[in-house]
């Protein structure tokens, strides 16, 4: 039987082409199931407090980071999105004096317009996000090398290249967009060989870093939380790390404050990855085959599914 459309975009794969009696299941879960979610290669975790919360995020940078050496380099994949981990990570750094020298930093995603990536200099670029409240916060004694943080651009290959020179990626850290996606992996468009039915988990699994045409929910997403709601100021394709630097990753670590996606997409996300149920349209939902895979959320933006009318 043929895939329903989109109630929110037609043109376009999204959760809401789902079966209603998984949306359903996953509306009905409880934060006490949030926990019972977890299994082998999947663990949720709770924080009673924001700061716990971007405490234990802005940590895996350091632990990942005391781990490098010269002979063994040693990097994190981090986002924009949440950014309130960055100032911390700096100033842990200049305390403990952390000599990164041998460390890496992967940027996940950059907006992509007319044929390149926004520069640097732009106010909504991802690269000036991560210099401005991290890398040019840390004392230069101690800052990661230039040479050592590779952020997406047009031209793939140089970043690509970086995945596969022997660095040690010891996390991939994310949020989680409207469209259940991490770094910039949407939904396709539901065209072409597309049509009727999204691309297979294996066909998504092959994707690697690229540039993608993004989701109507993503463009609207980034206007509410970068722009304040002003979409017409939001790109519309994007440069985005694949699913095929993300299996290069020892661990993926998803971050849901709640400032991102809704109480819905945080249960919807956590219950397809924790029963295997793969499905491309939401794309998270695909990291239930990767090995090593960790939620955790903020109890209070953890919310409920049910009438509140505001």
């Amino acid at each position: 039987m043929a895939r329903k459309l989109s109630m929110l975009a037609p043109d376009w794969w999204d959760f809401t082409t789902l079966p209603e009696d998984l949306l359903n299941d996953a509306a009905k879960l409880k934060e006490k199931d949030l926990i019972q979610l977890s299994r082998d290669g999947f663990k949720v975790i709770l924080y009673d407090t924001l700061e716990d919360f971007y405490l234990a995020e802005a940590l895996e940078y350091i632990t990942a980071w005391k781990q490098a050496t010269n002979s063994k380099p040693v990097g994190i994949c981090g986002p924009i999105g949440p950014t309130e981990q960055l100032p911390l990570v700096a100033r842990m750094v200049n305390e403990l004096q952390l000599n990164l020298s041998d460390a890496h930093f992967w940027g996940m995603d950059e907006w992509y317009v007319n044929g390149k990536e926004l520069d640097a200099s732009n106010p909504i670029s991802f690269e000036k996000a991560d210099r401005d409240l991290c890398f040019n916060r840390m004392d230069k004694k101690y800052r990661i090398p230039d040479s050592n943080l590779h952020f997406p651009k047009a031209h793939t290959g140089k970043y690509i290249q970086s995945w596969e020179s022997g660095i040690r990626c010891a996390v991939m850290q994310g949020g989680q967009g409207d469209t259940k996606h991490w770094a910039f992996n949407d939904p396709v468009k539901r065209e072409g060989k597309y049509k009727d039915a999204p691309p297979t988990p294996e066909e998504f699994r092959k994707l690697t870093t690229r540039v993608v045409d993004l989701h109507p929910i993503t463009c609207m997403q980034n206007a509410r939380t970068s722009a304040g709601g002003v979409v017409t100021g939001i790109p519309v394709q994007a440069l985005t790390v694949g699913p095929v630097q993300t299996w290069i990753a020892e661990k993926v670590s998803i971050w849901h404050a709640g400032t991102h996606d809704n109480a819905f997409g945080q249960r919807l996300t956590a219950l397809m990855i924790s029963k295997r149920i793969m499905d491309s349209s939401v794309p998270m939902s695909l990291l239930a085959d990767h090995p090593n895979v960790q939620f955790n959320y903020f109890r209070g933006g953890i919310g409920v599914c049910e009438t509140e009318m505001h």
